[in-house]
């Protein structure tokens, strides 16, 4: 009993995870959201960075302090939104909602 419900759980992921390359879907969304949420507390130093590299470090300890505090939320709130609804596909067949980027490590330059 125990030998098929392993194989019954093998198949039902083999065929989840079998989708054509680069479409979105429930598991890409769920996944992504998931990433979103763990990997949010890392957009308060990108961003303070990322403003003190444009605009200096005046700028970054004020306005790159609110944006990296926003982003860490938005990103966070994303992240929450997309796990909760992953079988939904809203947006549209699966789309993420943040885009540039969609994973935070796409821009972070390390």
């Amino acid at each position: 009993m125990k030998r098929m419900f392993a194989l019954i759980i093998v198949v039902v992921l083999a065929l989840s995870l079998a989708t054509p390359a680069y479409c979105d879907d429930m598991l890409k969304k769920f996944s992504r959201g998931i990433c979103n949420v763990l990997t949010s507390p890392f957009e308060f130093p990108e961003q303070v960075k990322n403003v003190n590299q444009s605009d200096g470090p005046m700028a970054s300890a004020t306005w790159g302090v609110l944006k990296g505090l926003g982003m860490v939320g938005v990103r966070a709130i994303v992240g929450v939104y997309e796990v909760l609804t992953f079988p939904i596909p809203y947006p549209k067949d699966y789309e993420p909602i943040l885009t540039d980027p969609e994973f935070f490590f796409e821009q972070a330059n390390w």
